[in-house]
C-alpha cells in the first residue's frame, strides 16, 4: 500500500437502484444494470450506512437511478440523518410527490439536487426521454415551499448548451440556492455518444461568459457553478480530490468504488456483502491500487504536477487507451493527448452535428448514432 496518510472518507454516496424511468443519452449508469432483485436490502444499507458512520463519514447522498423509486428510502434517510449524517437526495424528482416529500422532511432529509435537462418542455422531455419537465419543475417549486436548499443540476452537452442564458432564467426563477452547471464528462453512456454530445469551442466560450455573468448578477442568492469537460483542459483534474481518498460509492448490488465509473476497470471488486467498509476503504486492492502517487508510471512520475492532479481520471485513462495505468489523455503532456485533441477537432469541424437553436423555439435535431441508454422502473 501506497505511504499516505489516510483519513476516513468525508462522504457515501448510496446509489440504492439503478432502474430510472428516464433515458439520458449522458447517463453515468453502467451499461449493464443492476436488477432490482439483486439490489441490497433495507437491512443491508442500514449496515452500510453504520459502518460508513464508523469511518467518520458526515455526509450521506442517496442517488440512482431514481432514488424515489426505493419504497424504503425514508426509512434509509432517517437512519442516516440518526447518525449524525448531512443528507442529500439526488433524483430527477420524478415521483417526488408532497406526501413523499413531506415524509422524508420528517425524517431528516437536509437538502435535494434536481436535474433539470433543459429550460424548454419538448427539448428536455426528448433529452430525458419522456414528458417529465412540468414535473420537475413543480417539484422544484415544492422543494422550496417545504425549506430545503434547492440545488438545480444541469448536465451541458452540444444538444442544449446555447441555451444557457433561458435555463439560468429557470433557476433564477425556481429560486435555487445552487446550480451545477456542469458540461458532460465522457465515460459510460456519454463515451458511446460523444460525436453527438461533445459542443464546439465557440459554444463554450458563450457559456462560460453567459455563466460569468450570471455569477455576478446572482451573488449573494444562487451559487453558480460552471464546469468546463475535460477534454477542453490543459490539465486533469485529481479523481474526485484523489483515488480513494474523501469519498466512496456503494452500487446497488454492494460494489464500492472509489468513484462512479471504477467499475469498468479491470480490478478486483469490493463488496459490502463480503467485506465491512473499514476493511474495504483502508485494505482492499481496489481502493488501494491508485492511492498517491508510487503507482504513477512516466510522465506522470517525474512531472512536478503529480501532487496536484494525481495522474488525471483512471477511468478516462482506461476508456481512451485500454491502459488504466496511463497518463490521462486529456493531460497536455500525456503521449495519448492526440486522442483528445482528434475528438475536439471533429467537435469543431463546421460539417459536425449542428447544435440545438439558441432561440425560445429550439431547432430540434436528430442526435446522430446515439445509443438510449435503457431504464428499468419496475
Amino acid at each position: 500500500m501506497p505511504d499516505v496518510t489516510l483519513d476516513g472518507p468525508l462522504g457515501v454516496l448510496a446509489e440504492l437502484t439503478h432502474a430510472c424511468p428516464l433515458s439520458c443519452s449522458y447517463c453515468s449508469n453502467p451499461l449493464e444494470l443492476t436488477k432490482r432483485s439483486a439490489e441490497l436490502s433495507t437491512d443491508e444499507w442500514r449496515r452500510v450506512l453504520d459502518e460508513a458512520a464508523d469511518l467518520g463519514v458526515l455526509q450521506g447522498h442517496f442517488s440512482g437511478g431514481e432514488p424515489l423509486l426505493r419504497r424504503d428510502l425514508v426509512d434509509l434517510v432517517g437512519h442516516a440523518s440518526g447518525l449524525g449524517m448531512y443528507t442529500n437526495l439526488v433524483t430527477s424528482a420524478i415521483g417526488l410527490s408532497r406526501p413523499r416529500a413531506e415524509a422524508l422532511r420528517d425524517a431528516g432529509l437536509d437538502h435535494v439536487q434536481v436535474s433539470i435537462q433543459a429550460d424548454e418542455p419538448v427539448l428536455s422531455d426528448r433529452l430525458a426521454g419522456i414528458s417529465s419537465f412540468e414535473k420537475k419543475i413543480e417539484a422544484a417549486r415544492l422543494v422550496k415551499e417545504l425549506g430545503w436548499p434547492l440545488t438545480l443540476n444541469v448536465v451541458l452537452h452540444r444538444q442544449n448548451i446555447d441555451r444557457i442564458g433561458a435555463i439560468l432564467e429557470w433557476v433564477e426563477e425556481l429560486e435555487a440556492d445552487r446550480v451545477e452547471l456542469a458540461n458532460t464528462q465522457y465515460y459510460g453512456w456519454a463515451l458511446r455518444n460523444r460525436e453527438a454530445l461533445l459542443p464546439s469551442r465557440e459554444q463554450l466560450e458563450h457559456a462560460e461568459k453567459v455563466s460569468r455573468e450570471a455569477r455576478e448578477r446572482l451573488r449573494g442568492r444562487t451559487d453558480v457553478i460552471y464546469v468546463i469537460p475535460d477534454y477542453y483542459s490543459q490539465y486533469p483534474k485529481p479523481c474526485m480530490g484523489g483515488w480513494g481518498s474523501r469519498q466512496l460509492v456503494v452500487g446497488p448490488e454492494g460494489n464500492a468504488w472509489p468513484c462512479l465509473s471504477a467499475h469498468e476497470l479491470p480490478l478486483p471488486r469490493a463488496n459490502v456483502r463480503e467485506h465491512d467498509l473499514s476493511w474495504i476503504w483502508r485494505s482492499s486492492p481496489l481502493f488501494t491500487a491508485f492511492r498517491g502517487t508510487d503507482w504513477m508510471p512516466d510522465p506522470c512520475r517525474s512531472c512536478d504536477r503529480r501532487e496536484v492532479d494525481l495522474g488525471g481520471c483512471r477511468c478516462q485513462a482506461f476508456q481512451l487507451t485500454g491502459d488504466m495505468h496511463r497518463t490521462d489523455p486529456v493531460c497536455v503532456l500525456s503521449p495519448d493527448r492526440h486522442i483528445v485533441d482528434e475528438a475536439v477537432a471533429a467537435a469543431n469541424d463546421p460539417a459536425a452535428a449542428p447544435a440545438a437553436g439558441s432561440s425560445r423555439e429550439p431547432v430540434l435535431v436528430p442526435m446522430p448514432e446515439v445509443s438510449v441508454r435503457p431504464h428499468r422502473a419496475d
